[in-house]
């Protein structure tokens, strides 16, 4: 049964629409540079328009991978497919696998989030409905659905084990690099528990340049490890994967403007000596 008759799950004819318009996305993601602000984490202001942090996350992240689900649960039976390939289970398996992760742990296991503005979490809902929509309708029903159409697109057991060993290669150093910066949150709120036994006030928020592990190089290492997750998937899925592709690039046209204006925040608030050799998010380029 359809939600929205003809969009969820989508028409062939709506998911071209949409992914067509998918394709544009970076264009919005450039508008990041011409401005500082970003409503969460260390350039977050205050708004009566902001969330907490914890529930904006949920709600804004959750959705992606729920209308996968629903999208490969109803759009085969509506074209007359009984069964999908193991490829499609797979790739479905991976994107529900990571968003598993970064949208129901995720926020939970952090030691604290900032606010999230409203706006912000409009745009990351946007995201997530659009990118499932076209990930989703094309594992289920508009790419390849048998055994023979991913042969004819060039299906090999060699790249699409690649594809997925970069997938994990980028999941777990994305959890990782997690772990690093809520460790350093724990320690601070150990620190400021400590000092609060001793009868002195603490600070409300803490900040201090990564060392270990990838953040020896790069202040914004887990977004570079987001993007090895996704270009595995994308090699996975094959290269006329266009949804797969779109996936990639609109993260990284999303992620990269933040990640050089986080490098300027650390500069002004650390100095340049403290980040001296540390790239902002790609190892050798910038």
């Amino acid at each position: 049964m359809a939600i929205i008759q003809g969009w969820l799950p989508a028409s062939r004819e709506n998911y071209e629409l949409i992914l067509a318009v998918w394709t544009w996305f970076p264009v919005a993601c450039s508008l990041q540079w011409a401005v500082s602000w970003y409503g969460m984490g260390k350039t977050s202001v205050k708004s009566p328009l902001n969330m907490p942090g914890r529930v904006a996350w949920f709600a804004m992240e959750c959705p992606g991978f729920l209308t996968l689900l629903y999208i490969m649960n109803t759009l085969p039976a509506q074209h007359g497919i009984t069964d999908l390939p193991w490829q499609n289970k797979v790739l479905s398996g991976l994107f529900v696998l990571h968003y598993c992760y970064r949208a129901v742990i995720f926020p939970f296991i952090q030691p604290s989030m900032s606010p999230i503005h409203a706006l912000v979490a409009a745009s990351a809902l946007f995201f997530q409905l659009c990118n499932a929509t076209c990930i989703g309708c094309w594992l289920a029903a508009y790419g390849p659905t048998t055994q023979a159409e991913w042969d004819a697109q060039g299906f090999t057991v060699l790249r699409f084990a690649l594809g997925i060993g970069l997938f994990y290669v980028g999941l777990t150093g994305n959890y990782f690099c997690d772990e690093e910066l809520r460790e350093i949150r724990r320690k601070e709120m150990r620190r400021q528990a400590k000092l609060a036994g001793q009868g002195k006030k603490g600070v409300e928020k803490h900040y201090s340049v990564p060392q270990n592990g990838l953040f020896k190089y790069m202040l914004y290492p887990h977004y570079f490890m987001e993007w090895v997750e996704w270009l595995g998937f994308w090699i996975a899925a094959g290269v006329s994967c266009a949804p797969a592709r779109c996936f990639l690039l609109n993260e990284f046209f999303a992620m990269l403007p933040r990640a050089v204006s986080g490098k300027k925040w650390y500069k002004e608030k650390f100095g340049e000596d403290k980040i001296k050799g540390k790239y902002a998010a790609i190892p050798g380029v910038l």
